[in-house]
């Protein structure tokens, strides 16, 4: 079990968009479990590969992380091929610090995706299982959960963000100072 290091807002990593995977291998697959333990570990429910610093259209899942029900699901170079309906969710995101914000998105959707072995599949997801799958896909195009909100609390979230980082920053290099 490998933790990976999360990506966190202002890093404009999180800002490009992810390359489709073309190679399903040995080495995919661990990539995969690490980022199951990391979102976990996080805790968290869903984790794409640009939150932990890989741009490959990878993402993981799990509605139920916490529950008896809860199963990890893979997702790689995923494709909404239909979607309906609307909804609001609250959303957070392990990449936006302190972030708690509602977010419009579809309640229903097909997708087309790759498994682990390189198969292809097609699910149908709903409810908060959609609204998951829509908001770590959003990560795979470079799109966070903030361009999703007003431009107003987005300019407030951005400002108190950009002071916590300067803040951090200014720690870490105290921290550095002293050894």
């Amino acid at each position: 079990m490998a933790l990976l290091p999360i990506v966190k807002f202002p890093d404009p990593l999180l800002q490009e968009r992810s390359e489709e995977v073309r190679e399903f291998n040995d080495e995919l697959k661990t990539f995969v479990q690490d980022m199951s333990d990391t979102m976990y570990a996080a805790p968290g429910v869903g984790l794409a590969a640009v939150q932990v610093g890989v741009l490959k259209r990878i993402l993981v899942l799990d509605p139920h992380a916490g529950d008896a029900d809860s199963h990890i699901e893979v997702y790689i170079n995923p494709v909404i091929l239909e979607s309906r309906g609307e909804q609001v969710c609250e959303e957070g995101c392990l990449s936006l610090p302190d972030f708690s914000e509602e977010v419009k998105r579809k309640e229903w959707i097909r997708v087309r995706h790759h498994t682990l072995d390189g198969e292809v599949k097609e699910v149908e997801l709903e409810g908060f299982h959609a609204v998951i799958l829509q908001h770590e896909l959003d990560h795979l195009d470079g799109i966070l959960a903030t361009d999703r909100i007003s431009r107003i609390r987005r300019a407030l979230y951005v400002r108190r963000r950009m002071k916590a980082a300067r803040e951090e920053a200014q720690k870490q290099g105290r921290k550095e100072a002293r050894v």
